[in-house]
Parts: structure tokens; sequence; C-alpha cells
């Protein structure tokens, strides 16, 4: 959907035979993947750094009984993650420092004003 809209913002057609990626850089647009991994991992950040009662940190700890369906396991968000974390090279333990840990997991350039934090 999103590379959809850019081209027809730029007013490319898909038989103009133009790749994705050069519509993107030309609007200087990152892509929404890297917006999502940057999104998990600053709130990873925020739930690592809060209290040890919290809810949020409670719920990322949390193990569910019960058996799961046959067939292929389902995407779980912790796994996700652990790519996240191991693709930016950072650590856990560095979300601590709260202004280390948004530059060391910053990957996509800032799309939006409220990105350039």
């Amino acid at each position: 959907m999103e590379a959809k809209m850019l081209r027809w913002t730029a007013g490319v057609t898909r038989m103009d035979r133009i790749r994705n990626e050069a519509i993107r850089q030309k609007f200087g647009v990152a892509p929404i993947a890297d917006k999502m991994c940057e999104a998990r991992l600053r709130w990873y950040g925020h739930v690592l750094r809060g209290n040890e009662d919290s809810v949020r940190k409670i719920g990322l700890e949390v193990e569910v009984s019960g058996k799961r369906p046959r067939g292929r396991p389902k995407q779980r968000w912790s796994i996700t993650l652990h790519t996240d974390l191991k693709v930016t090279g950072v650590h856990p333990d560095q979300a601590q420092d709260r202004g280390k840990w948004r530059r060391d997991t910053r990957r996509a350039d800032p799309a939006t004003k409220r990105d350039k934090r």
C-alpha cells in the first residue's frame, strides 16, 4: 500500500518499471519495515526502563499454559524482537541509557517531524 501511494504521488505506474527503492529515495521516505522495527525497539526500551512490577513488564514475561494448534507456529512478538535486536546489534542491557538506546536503535531515515527528536 505504501509503494502504491508513493507511485501515485510521483505519477509513476508499474508499467514504467521504476523500482520502489528509487521512488522512496526520491521522496526521502524510509521503508515501513524499518520504521516498524524502530518502533518495536523503542517500545521495548520503554518497557525495560520501567519498574519491575509494572503491567507492561509483567506482560512481557508472562508464559501462557496450554497447547498450540497444529501447523506452523504463529509469529511471536518476542521472536521478532530478538531478531530486531540482532540486526541492530544492541543488547537489552543498554536500554537504561535512553539517549544511547535511541541512537543505536534508529535504523530508518526520519520520515516525519516526530522522528527527528
